[in-house]
């Protein structure tokens, strides 16, 4: 019993040392289960969450007589911004960008160049929700990811 019990704390002690980390984009195996639509989707309710935060985060900062709840729900909304714009570049540039988009096998690649391009605004007016607490950044962000939207219909 004694050896049974060191053998599973030893087992625990080294599956937790491991370090593991969710994958928010779909796996890098060509099996087809793809649903692209949907990650735009998923994006939109990220935009809507770091919209809140950014909100939320002014209205907390304002706020006169701030408290130690205060302080630590504006610090949640601040990590909670931060994290959903990062999922967002990662879907981006996970999924989209080292998944879907294929280069051209022809001599024209200006419609490659312009999806990569309109991607690459997107990862761009992400981070920048992360760095600042601008409503006008979210909106930038929301209309650069209605023009991916487009290469990427609901089938």
């Amino acid at each position: 019993m004694k050896k049974f019990v060191l053998m599973t704390l030893a087992a625990v002690v080294c599956l937790s040392s491991w370090n593991v980390r969710q994958a928010d984009a779909h796996c890098q195996v060509p099996c087809g289960i793809y649903d692209d639509h949907n990650r735009i989707h998923q994006i939109n309710e990220d935009i809507m969450t770091i919209r809140k935060a950014t909100r939320l985060i002014a209205k907390l900062h304002k706020k006169a007589k701030k408290t130690p709840t205060d302080t630590n729900q504006l610090v949640r909304w601040i990590n909670t911004k931060e994290a959903h714009a990062e999922k967002i570049i990662r879907v981006v540039s996970d999924y989209f960008l080292t998944q879907k988009i294929k280069a051209p096998k022809g001599k024209d690649k200006s419609k490659y160049y312009a999806k990569l391009a309109a991607h690459h605004a997107v990862m761009k007016a992400a981070m920048k929700t992360k760095q600042t607490v601008s409503l006008a950044n979210v909106n930038a962000l929301q209309k650069a990811v209605d023009a991916i939207a487009k290469y990427w219909p609901k089938k």
